[in-house]
Parts: structure tokens; C-alpha cells; sequence
């Protein structure tokens, strides 16, 4: 149970207090301090959820209780109560830190009031931290989610890269084969830019069927066509004040990448079926595994659309090229993977490192994943040459 301490050196007067607060605020507890110092005591002691004090009293006065008790505890919340009122010390209290100053003779309801209003002030604030602690908890968990594990030359020419690009809003095309690795550069720009505390929307232009990506990018009002049954906002409009990441650009129809251009050039969407035009301001990053040069000369890519993504190129070249980071990834991977499972985390001898580094790896870190989540289910204690041998077939 949460506590109240009252600082008031006439009994008559703290017995008063409790008593009628006690009546409005039965969750909480209260406790009955004789004279500053005993106050001060007791704040060391322990945290209140509110603190009632009067001004002038013994050993230590109120006004020097809220500074020395501010000193060490600041979240601390005061009331301050004086039969000797008047503005200076209002004022000097507020500006020292109190929440409000109640002059005597009390006004009951006044006080009643302020309590609960310095008690909702103070839940909120715990709330506030409570969620602002979750905040951390969740992006730590997402940063770590999208980590870049390695010490390859590769690897940190990537990571030079996304440090110099990042702090501008440059757009910014990332090439290479599936799997490599290019959603985590992706993420690695938007968390290292200054659009981080804004969205980051992810789009996969493969999934999604080419009479749909339209209306997935741009939005679309309702009866635009066949099952539009109400308004919907597109991606682009849903990443406004942070990123939108086009996985797989090289999959997009001619019409779309028309659509996509004319928002890059006006930074401005027009739904689907409505002339409205709504401003973005959206960094866009794009993905794909395809050669784009061919695609333009084949004529399935806009050139005019190629130049404008691909202010910035970075390539993520395939795990085969930088196999010096495959024990790096392993124990990433064997760390997440135990407790994805609620197990012990396994270990790799350095021949089943050596095994799998001997290996090629078409699907790159997407395969190498999957390989190390099967040799911690079915290899032995420590994961050994001959599990890789036993459960890796190439």
C-alpha cells in the first residue's frame, strides 16, 4: 500500500488531516511526522506517494524539508501548509518545488482537491516512466533483432556506409542476393538517422499482387473499386515523418513505379479513386535482388525511377564472400535461438565452425539461421564436426 506523510508539528491539526483524508483516500496509508527533522527521517527511510507538510516548525522548517528532502529524492511531490501565508512564501515554495500551497485555516475541499490532483499527477508520472522503460526494453529488443553480426572487410565497409549516409535523408538502394542481409541495412540506416523516433513501413513489392500494390502504397477511398468497403491509408502516408523500406522494387509494375516516381519528385500521394493529394515526408529505402541495369534495358524498370532510389547504392554481398563472420553469426544465432527454445545455449566446437565454413551457402545468413536453429535440436551438447556432417546436406 502506497504511503501518505504528514509533517505537522501540532497534533490536533496532523490527527485532523488523517483523520478526513483517510476517509477520501482509503487505498492509501498515512504516516505522522512530529517536526522536520522526523519528516526528513522518514524520507530517507522510504518513498511517499505525496508529501503534506507545514512551513513553520521545529528542529527543521518546511521549507527546508522540501529542498534537502528534493536534494535526494527530486521526483518527490510536496504540499505545503502554513498558518503564516503570504505570497513570498507561495511563491518561494512553488518555485522550490512544491506542488501547491494551501494557507491556514484549510479549506477542506480545497485540500481534498489539490491531494488528489498531486496523487493523479504522480500515478501518471510512474505510468509515463513505467512506459518510457518499456520504450527502451522494445527498441533494445528490435535493435537487437536487426543487429549486424561480423567483423568482415565487407561487412564494415557496409557499416562505414550506413554511418555516413544515415544522418542525411539520401535515398538509398541496397543490391544483393536473398537472404544476405539487406532488410538489417535497412533498419540500420532508419535507427542511426534522425527519423528514428518516427515509423518505419515496410512494403514487399513481391507479395503483394500488382492490382493491389497501388492501393497498398498510395491508400484508397471507399467504392474506389470491387471490395474497397472503406477509406484506407497507404504505406506511404502510414511512414510519414520517418522511413519507408520498398523491399524487392525491382518486382513493381511499370504503373506503380510511375506512381512511386511522381511521389518522390512532389512528395505527394493521391489515394486510389480520390484526387486529393495528401504531402509526405518520407525517406524511402529500397531492396533488390535483381540486376536493375538488365531489368531497365529489358524495359521492366523506369530508369528515371532507378536514378532517383539509387542516389545511394550499397551492396550486401552473399555470406560465401565473407565466411570469416559465419562463427560470429553462429553464436548470434545460437544465442537467440536457445531462447526462442527456454534452453541452455549450445556451443560450437571450432571444427563444427571450420564444417560449416567449408560449406556453400546459396541462401546465406537466412540459411545459415535455419541450419544452426537444427544442429541445436538435433546435434549434441556441444554441436560437434560430425552433427554438421549428420544434419547439413549439400
Amino acid at each position: 500500500m502506497q504511503k501518505i506523510l504528514i509533517v505537522e508539528d501540532e497534533k490536533t491539526i496532523s490527527g485532523v488531516l488523517q483523520s478526513i483524508l483517510s476517509d477520501e483516500l482509503t487505498d492509501y496509508e498515512f504516516v505522522i511526522a512530529e517536526d522536520g527533522l522526523e519528516g526528513y527521517k522518514q524520507i530517507e527511510k522510504e518513498d511517499f506517494a505525496l508529501v503534506i507538510s507545514d512551513i513553520k516548525m521545529p528542529k527543521l522548517s518546511g521549507t527546508e524539508l522540501l529542498k534537502q528532502s528534493l536534494s535526494i529524492k527530486p521526483e518527490s511531490t510536496f504540499i505545503m501548509i502554513s498558518g503564516h501565508a503570504d505570497i513570498d512564501s507561495a511563491v518561494s515554495c512553488l518555485r522550490d518545488g512544491a506542488y501547491d500551497f494551501i494557507s491556514k485555516p484549510i479549506d477542506i475541499n480545497r485540500l481534498i482537491t489539490s491531494v488528489k490532483n498531486a496523487l493523479a499527477k504522480e500515478t501518471l508520472k510512474k505510468e509515463n516512466k513505467n512506459l518510457q522503460t518499456e520504450n527502451k526494453t522494445l527498441k533494445k529488443k528490435v535493435s537487437k533483432k536487426y543487429q549486424m553480426i561480423g567483423e568482415s572487410e565487407g561487412l564494415k565497409k557496409i557499416q562505414d556506409m550506413i554511418e555516413k549516409v544515415a544522418a542525411s535523408d539520401a535515398r538509398v538502394l541496397i543490391t544483393g542476393p536473398n537472404g544476405a542481409g539487406k532488410e538489417l541495412v535497412a533498419h540500420s540506416i532508419h535507427n542511426q538517422s534522425d527519423r528514428a523516433r518516427g515509423p518505419m513501413v515496410e512494403v514487399n513489392c513481391a507479395a503483394i499482387p500488382s492490382e493491389l500494390i497501388e492501393s497498398e502504397l498510395f491508400g484508397h477511398v471507399k467504392g474506389s473499386f470491387t471490395g474497397a468497403i472503406k477509406d484506407k491509408q497507404g504505406k506511404f502516408e502510414q511512414a510519414n515523418g520517418g522511413t519507408i523500406f520498398l523491399d524487392e522494387i525491382g518486382d513493381m509494375s511499370l504503373i506503380a513505379q510511375a506512381k512511386v516516381l511522381r511521389a518522390l519528385q512532389e512528395s505527394k500521394v493521391s489515394p486510389v479513386g480520390s484526387d486529393k493529394e495528401i504531402k509526405v515526408d518520407v525517406r524511402v529505402l529500397a531492396a533488390t535482388n535483381k540486376n536493375m541495369q538488365k531489368e531497365i534495358e529489358a524495359g521492366r524498370f523506369r530508369e528515371d525511377l532507378y536514378h532517383r532510389l539509387s542516389v545511394i547504392e550499397i551492396y550486401v554481398p552473399p555470406l560465401d564472400e565473407r565466411k570469416e563472420d559465419i562463427k560470429s553469426l553462429v553464436e548470434h544465432f545460437a544465442g537467440i535461438i536457445s531462447d526462442e527454445h527456454g534452453t541452455a545455449k549450445k556451443k560450437f566446437d571450432d571444427k563444427a565452425i571450420e564444417a560449416l565454413k567449408s560449406l556453400s551457402w546459396t541462401g546465406n545468413i537466412r540459411e545459415l539461421r535455419n541450419v544452426v536453429e537444427r544442429l541445436i535440436i538435433l546435434g549434441g551438447n556441444t554441436v560437434s564436426a560430425e552433427d554438421v556432417a549428420s544434419f547439413v546436406r549439400k
